[in-house]
């Protein structure tokens, strides 16, 4: 079990009295916060608010504004912010886990994709089963986290792992279908980003009687959490169903969850971070820990929810509350994970064994992979008569080399990059996406491309990678500054990326929202597509992708020291800081170069080396070619795949690998618990 096998608990604990007092400063923080809430943008004075508020018609605009848009914006915030405190509370408290949350254990992206399921196959359900259809995806994305990472390990690292996993896959999938499907799902672009704006009372209404699991909760949740403290032997032993309890738990705090997010979409963090400010605070006993966290979640959106407002002031488009709670809610994340979390913390999560060394064979079948996998690329396609095998014209293979040429150096560049990262840090888990470098390419190009109000393919091709790269290295930098105080624990360096990764999936979602003729382009550049590519930019990535790549090969002998530790290192005369650096540029170079180019890739630089060392490849060299190779063929492979799977449309390449590896590397993190539970 690991370090965060129970929650823990501060020095001071709350006296009843001073519960009371507690509960009594929050509350009347909320009710004046809620009145300077009110009053932010609005022009009509306090006087003539309370005469609405008390039932005056309204005889002007801002009168309407004020009654119809104000007070139940209002309200719905305190309503979804009493859902998100209570929520986590609950499930934090049922895993004794202080780093999950709807987000986190991978329900938010459950919900979300049935919701843009049900949103375009079957828009006429929504109003009326559209919680329903919310509450079964979120749970099924629970029960495959569960499933991934055991009964026995919800209260450390690994579900947190999963979790992330399988949000990374199911957002694959939802990009895919919004990218087939753009013209009915634009509009929900502002729903990912989760917004508060109301219209009328008709949400507020629609939204209030799902809330009545809120009386079951605080009514039975108590007890039922103070005996799971005991342990689930413990428990057992007093009587208690501990399976059947914890899902009738679970399932309410779930059906809450989609109740909202059906409504106002995706609020992150709120529900990770008002459990843990309720502890510190004192509010050790169950029932305790449920009650301020409520309030603390009403009074952590009103707070957020007033900043969008304040903000949208001062900009041209109305910021949406998502946006502003990332903001918050990243940096509490990260603050959080160094806190409670320690070097010594594991993820249950060990390198796949395999061949000591590489075999003719083994080298024989990837050599015979590849090519036949860029024979498919060259030679075959579907078209309306079907499978046809030929060698292409020179226009058809003008059209079709600079996809095939993208795929081959992206995949190499992932790979290697992932290489790199892995032995400089001994993390296995260490690639440029899952550690945040490949959202800082992606923040830097979004952001630049917002500035200079395009975003286009001459973009991508000239400044682009010096872009990216910036934002990489940036990305890379604070993770370095965060991880080096716990020796770059696993643990930490993942949850960092975690909330990275989150922030930078709200800004995208804002740029979305938008509305330009651009948003189209920029989903297509971030699912990973190599059908926007022109040959210049297929040779400025194939040129960059093999320079960087013989740098790599040049300082094999430091990434070997290196990777014997830091003491072998030093004993052989290496400057270990210098060598340590340039490897990470190469890295993040190599990162940055494919993101520019082609958009981020998920999964390459993660599975290529694992996959590399189960093949045999132990040594520097060895591993650097044959994860290049094993990326290469991954990518070149997705992207013949996503031509082909539902012709005449496409799935982009990215968006395949998202799907593939996401696939295997939830098998991979599978097998690992089944191995490490049968060992033990």
């Amino acid at each position: 079990m690991s370090h965060t096998s129970s929650l823990p608990g501060d020095a001071i604990t709350l006296s009843q009295f001073s519960l009371s007092r507690l509960s009594l400063l929050l509350t009347a923080s909320i009710l004046a916060l809620g009145l300077i809430y009110l009053q932010i943008g609005i022009e009509i004075s306090p006087a003539r608010q309370w005469q609405l508020m008390s039932g005056l018609s309204s005889d002007s605009f801002d009168d309407f504004e004020f009654t119809y848009a104000r007070l139940p914006r209002l309200a719905m915030v305190l309503l979804v912010g009493l859902v998100m405190g209570l929520t986590g509370s609950l499930i934090q408290q049922l895993t004794r886990n202080p780093l999950l949350s709807p987000m986190t254990l991978g329900t938010a992206s459950g919900a979300w994709l049935a919701l843009i399921i049900v949103n375009i196959w079957w828009p006429t359900l929504i109003e009326d089963y559209g919680a329903l259809f919310a509450m079964t995806g979120a749970l099924l994305s629970m029960a495959l986290v569960i499933m991934i990472a055991g009964w026995q390990n919800l209260s450390g690292l690994p579900v947190v792992l999963a979790g992330m996993s399988v949000n990374i896959l199911l957002g694959a999938l939802t990009s895919a279908i919004i990218l087939m499907n753009d013209q009915y799902a634009r509009n929900l672009f502002i729903w990912g980003a989760g917004d508060l704006a109301q219209n009328g009372w008709d949400s507020v209404l629609w939204l209030l009687p799902r809330l009545a699991v809120v009386v079951i909760i605080f009514a039975i949740a108590p007890r039922i959490l103070t005996l799971l403290r005991l342990g689930q032997e413990g428990a057992a032993a007093r009587g208690m169903n501990v399976a059947g309890l914890f899902l009738l738990l679970m399932v309410c705090g779930i059906w809450l969850v989609s109740s909202a997010l059906t409504i106002v979409g995706v609020i992150g963090f709120i529900g990770l971070i008002a459990p843990n400010i309720a502890r510190s605070l004192g509010a050790i006993t169950a029932r305790d820990e449920l009650w301020i966290s409520t309030l603390l979640g009403m009074l952590l959106l009103l707070l957020t929810d007033g900043l969008a407002l304040y903000l949208s002031q001062f900009t041209p488009d109305l910021i949406p509350t998502g946006i502003t709670s990332a903001l918050i809610g990243a940096p509490a994340l990260i603050w959080f994970t160094h806190r409670r979390l320690s070097a010594q913390d594991q993820l249950f999560f060990r390198m796949p064994q395999g061949a000591e060394q590489l075999s003719r064979v083994t080298i024989t079948l990837l050599a015979a992979a590849f090519t036949l996998v860029l024979a498919l690329s060259c030679l075959v396609q579907l078209l309306n008569q079907g499978w046809l095998m030929t060698i292409p014209d020179s226009f058809i293979w003008s059209l079709r080399w600079p996809r095939i040429t993208t795929a081959i150096a992206a995949g190499a560049g992932m790979a290697i990059a992932g290489v790199i990262m892995q032995r400089l840090i001994h993390n296995p888990l260490a690639s440029p996406d899952l550690l945040g470098m490949s959202a800082g390419a992606v923040f830097a190009i979004v952001v630049t491309g917002m500035v200079m109000g395009q975003f286009d393919s001459s973009f991508g091709a000239f400044s682009g990678p010096i872009i990216a790269f910036s934002g990489s290295m940036l990305t890379l930098g604070v993770l370095l500054i965060l991880g080096k105080r716990k020796s770059y624990a696993p643990s930490v360096v993942i949850m960092t990326g975690i909330a990275l990764a989150a922030l930078i999936e709200t800004l995208v979602q804002f740029v979305l929202i938008k509305g330009t003729d651009d948003v189209y382009s920029i989903l297509r550049w971030l699912s990973g597509s190599t059908y926007r590519v022109e040959s210049s930019e297929a040779l400025l990535l194939v040129s960059g992708t093999l320079v960087l790549t013989g740098l790599a090969f040049i300082c094999h002998r430091w990434l070997t020291l290196i990777s014997a530790g830091r003491n072998v290192a030093l004993a052989r005369g290496l400057d270990v800081n210098r060598a340590f650096v340039l490897l990470l540029i190469i890295s993040a170079a190599l990162c940055a170069l494919t993101t520019a180019i082609m958009g981020p890739v998920a999964f390459v630089g993660l599975l290529a080396p694992h996959m590399a060392a189960m093949l045999g490849a132990r040594a520097v060299i060895p591993q650097l070619i044959i994860a290049a190779v094993l990326g290469s063929t991954f990518l070149l492979l997705a992207d013949w795949l996503g031509q082909i799977v539902i012709y005449p449309a496409q799935l982009a390449a990215g968006t395949m690998v998202s799907l593939i590896g996401g696939s295997y590397f939830v098998f991979l993190l599978l097998k690992g618990r089944m191995a490490g539970s049968s060992t033990s």
